[in-house]
């Protein structure tokens, strides 16, 4: 019988359960149902019942799921029951705001350097991670078997950034650069782009009506460009 692939969808969905856990244990709630569930998530109960079904049977019908056993089995199928050795390509603003956040907020994952090639930075630290000077990454990705990079210098440098780690053995980018990244097969990179966030974001602050009022008054009074005639109905 060939392996089931489960979708990038699912796996996106689990740190938002492993999220809402870890709130729950903390809380000393024991229980909780795929229904509550569904309410804290913003997905549907069944959703989340057949997100969980593909990796085993966790909870009983009628009961619910125990927070603290369903915590640790999706910290196990993430890969996240040993803390998760990362470094940052970019010790800019954004760079130095994601090494700080992971390195303090974040229980999964530990920041173990940051690399930059700014000779103003290097020899520098975030806290109590050193920033090092590029050409040190390859023997530092060997000699501390790191898989997982975030990368986080401008677009123009997010490539060579991209190419560097992974030559040397990374499989994994978290990438914060507004480009898209070309890597092989093997690696894969989530996309984290800000600036697109914000963008779509700003849409829902004025009502729709309003700006489609405005767009059919400029049609009206010929700021179309070329284009003779244009419908907005």
């Amino acid at each position: 019988m060939p392996e089931r692939i489960i979708s990038k969808s699912v796996i996106k969905r689990l740190p938002i359960y492993l999220r809402i856990l870890d709130q729950l244990v903390q809380r000393d709630i024991d229980m909780i149902s795929s229904k509550d569930l569904s309410t804290e998530s913003g997905f549907t109960a069944e959703q989340i019942r057949k997100d969980l079904a593909y990796f085993g049977a966790f909870g009983t019908r009628g009961a619910g799921y125990n927070t603290e056993f369903l915590r640790e089995k999706i910290i196990k199928i993430i890969g996240l029951d040993k803390r998760i050795e990362t470094i940052v390509m970019g010790a800019g603003n954004l760079g130095t705001a994601l090494t700080r956040y992971n390195s303090t907020k974040n229980p999964y994952v530990n920041v173990v350097a940051v690399f930059d090639k700014d000779p103003r930075l290097v020899g520098k630290s975030i806290d109590v991670i050193d920033i090092l000077p590029l050409d040190e990454a390859p023997r530092f990705i060997r000699e501390h078997n790191i898989k997982v990079a975030i990368i986080a210098v401008p677009a123009k440098a997010a490539q060579d950034a991209a190419d560097l780690v992974v030559k040397h053995g990374v499989i994994a980018l978290l990438n914060f650069a507004p480009v898209k990244l070309n890597v092989p097969e093997n690696v894969h990179i989530h996309n984290a782009d800000l600036t697109l966030e914000l963008q779509s974001l700003i849409y829902y602050s004025s009502p729709e009506e309003e700006r489609l009022e405005r767009l059919r008054k400029e049609m009206k009074g010929g700021k179309s460009g070329s284009h003779k005639s244009f419908s907005l109905e």
